[in-house]
């Protein structure tokens, strides 16, 4: 195998640090993986560092491992390397290098005020989970290291700046640091003026935040440095062009081919996001972010918290259950026979109803969760209609959200994508997603794949792609153009089911609020 012909694509995901090398024709080839949780201490949920090392170097030892499998060599060099990650968040470092706070997740809720009054101040909607929002609840909250930052990164920007030396990060990455103009792509040039007016500080927003990249561009190459940081074994070596980085939305949309006017896809993992690629400006609203595709046009982007967490919980309660009884299961099995349970379910669940929530949400306006299953007395408690509630509750924040796209914006979707571990069983996460937002719904055979290989797009991207070449005319004409995919649509039981469900979701959503104060 030629090295050179190939791109790795690696993210860091919220349970998993996953790596995905291509070939030239853009197939996944080899793979690396390593697990990680992360940890809520003195009331934030973060990753430490070290997790963050230790974790990346096991996915990458992962991968040579894969390779010298499949291939019998040593994976010494490739064409094209490029790293995602968790968008959003909070990584402060000072002139010398040194962290200067513990990295703060997008799944924090503790930046209320400072979203708030930001808000206000740009006239554009600043989520809790965005970068800025974190460092001006630093600033109100007169934390002592905010005079002492020189550089403000998300956890991308982080591992690129350990592969290369450089700032930068790509420009839908940065969109969850900071509004971006799609005009001229950079920094929303006023914004930045009012935030400096405000914050009080001796640094300029410039002087910290990113340089930004669009897709296709240079962000360096792989140090000596960066390459040991990646493979302590010596065996990697330095000089690899890098991409720039990219947050799990970005990789998502590329992952679907949804980089193009009036397409969409749904990632659904631990969080789940909807991005829909728009034609034209929105209003404010707070349960609505405004980011960009890594080409930097401007994407509507409905982002929930809580998706999966809750499933998985249950999921391994029965698998201790089976255990218990002397029939152990495989954990992936178990997951396809439960999800497809689910099918067998009624299209509303038969009067049950579970709050996913195992951290705030913003879209429902909660600043933390509680999980929640409830039903009725005279219910139809089956297997069924308890996988199919979890399975609807996943997406029911999600389609709160949609709703306010579709019926108050006139968003209209030619195409919906769905990826993520929740699309794993086919045609189950499928059809649930298709009954919530009442159409059709693709899922590409590469959807298990997700984030790492959407970055290794870009990579080639970057690598292979013609001299003004769009990467929505790359994607569209050399990666997908022969793509294999499956398109569902719910039947109108499934849709009228979902509805009920939710229905009945919303009207009980002063119990999660309950629950919140009393538990």
């Amino acid at each position: 195998m030629d090295l050179k012909q190939t791109v790795l694509g690696i993210e860091l995901g919220s349970t998993r640090i996953k790596a995905v090398l291509l070939d030239r024709n853009h197939l996944p080839i080899a793979g690396g993986s390593y697990e990680w949780e992360n940890q809520f201490v003195n009331g934030v949920w973060t990753y430490s560092m070290q997790a963050v090392h230790t974790g990346l170097q096991a996915c990458f030892a992962d991968l040579k491992r894969d390779v010298k499998e499949k291939f019998g060599q040593e994976l010494t060099t490739v064409g094209a390397i490029g790293v995602s990650a968790m968008m959003h968040g909070y990584l402060p470092f000072d002139a010398n290098g040194k962290q200067l706070a513990e990295f703060r997740t997008w799944r924090n809720t503790i930046t209320g005020e400072a979203a708030e009054k930001l808000t206000a101040l740009f006239g554009f909607n600043i989520p809790q989970r965005w970068s800025i929002a974190h460092l001006y609840q630093a600033i109100l909250n007169k934390e002592s290291h905010i005079g002492d930052i020189a550089r403000l990164t998300t956890l991308a920007g982080y591992i690129h700046y350990m592969f290369t030396g450089l700032h930068v990060m790509g420009v839908g990455e940065a969109s969850g640091m900071f509004p971006i103009d799609s005009e001229k792509m950079d920094y929303d040039q006023t914004m930045v003026e009012k935030f400096d007016a405000v914050s009080g500080m001796s640094w300029k927003l410039r002087d910290i935040l990113p340089r930004v990249l669009t897709a296709g561009e240079s962000a360096g190459a792989l140090t000596e440095a960066g390459a040991r940081f990646l493979d302590p074994s010596g065996t990697l070596q330095a000089g690899i062009p890098v991409a720039p980085c990219e947050g799990d939305a970005g990789t998502g949309m590329a992952a679907t081919n949804s980089v193009r006017v009036r397409t969409g896809n749904v990632s659904a993992g631990t969080s789940d996001f909807a991005m829909i690629v728009t034609d034209h400006a929105l209003g404010v609203h707070r349960e609505i972010d405004m980011v960009t595709t890594p080409a930097g046009a401007p994407v509507a982007m409905v982002h929930c918290n809580n998706c999966t967490s809750d499933i998985n919980a249950w999921v391994e309660l029965l698998s201790q259950f089976a255990e218990a009884i002397g029939a152990p299961q495989d954990k992936g099995a178990l997951f396809t026979l439960l999800f497809k349970k689910a099918l067998e379910g009624d299209p509303d669940c038969g009067g049950l109803l579970s709050f996913n929530y195992f951290s705030g949400e913003g879209v429902t306006d909660l600043d933390e969760g509680r999980p929640i299953f409830a039903r009725t007395p005279n219910c139809a408690f089956t297997l069924p209609n308890f996988m199919r509630t979890h399975l609807l509750s996943a997406l029911a924040t999600l389609k709160i959200g949609l709703d306010i796209l579709t019926q108050e914006e006139s968003i209209a979707v030619d195409k919906l994508y769905g990826h993520g571990g929740f699309f794993k069983t086919p045609g189950v996460g499928q059809r649930m997603l298709s009954a919530a937002v009442g159409a059709p719904v693709s899922v590409m055979e590469t959807a298990g794949e997700g984030g790492p290989y959407g970055m290794a797009l870009l990579c080639a991207f970057m690598l292979w792609g013609g001299e003004g070449e769009t990467l929505e005319d790359y994607l569209d004409n050399k990666v997908f153009a022969s793509a294999k995919s499956s398109t569902l649509m719910a039947d109108a039981s499934d849709i009228d089911g979902f509805n009920a469900f939710l229905a009945r979701y919303k009207k009980a959503l002063p119990m999660e609020k309950a629950a919140i104060e009393v538990l």
